[in-house]
């Protein structure tokens, strides 16, 4: 059976890089109290999966547990937001041998093209398959396991939405 259970207690505010797993967290003023829609089972959810979008897509705080753990569900826009500002994309583009290269310092993954737009679109491409590589492979490996933040960015995004984050803030 769905429940409204209270919510975690205050906490404090903190940046987290890319690199770490983010933590749900609920923030409350002694004033207010936070609830949390909870279904115990994925066949509760499903019977009541009008209430569990509609929830999300307000912001508020939905869990299905199943088999002794617990899945968010969350609004897409609203977490790619989040993730897109806890993963600076901090891309080197290098004018190189009369085109261009895009470098993502710390990731293995590097672009190149004839013409600035070209590179961005390879850059794009090589994103979609590290993630999928990621997915595939590479998450249970030591050098690549913290990239989970970017991997869902990426996977959340468009490719317009990709070429802006590459651009950064300033753009």
């Amino acid at each position: 059976m769905s429940q409204r259970v209270p919510g975690p207690p205050a906490a404090t505010s903190r940046v987290l890089p890319c690199s770490t797993y983010l933590t749900y967290v609920a923030y409350v003023d002694m004033l207010d109290a936070v609830t949390v829609l909870t279904f115990d089972s994925y066949s509760e959810a499903r019977d009541h999966l009008k209430e569990v979008l509609d929830t999300a897509d307000r912001g508020e705080p939905v869990v299905v547990r199943r088999q002794g753990h617990a899945a968010a569900v969350v609004n897409v826009e609203r977490l790619r937001d989040l993730l897109i500002h806890r993963c600076p994309p901090d891309a080197r583009v290098v004018p190189e041998a009369g085109g261009w290269s895009i470098l993502l310092p710390g990731l293995p993954i590097a672009a190149d093209g004839s013409t600035l737009d070209q590179a961005l679109d390879e850059m794009v491409l090589a994103l979609r398959e590290y993630a999928a590589d990621w997915c595939d492979h590479l998450k249970d490996a030591p050098n690549h396991r913290e990239n989970w933040g970017l991997v869902q960015m990426v996977s959340l995004s468009d490719d317009a939405q990709i070429k802006e984050w590459l651009a950064g803030p300033s753009a």
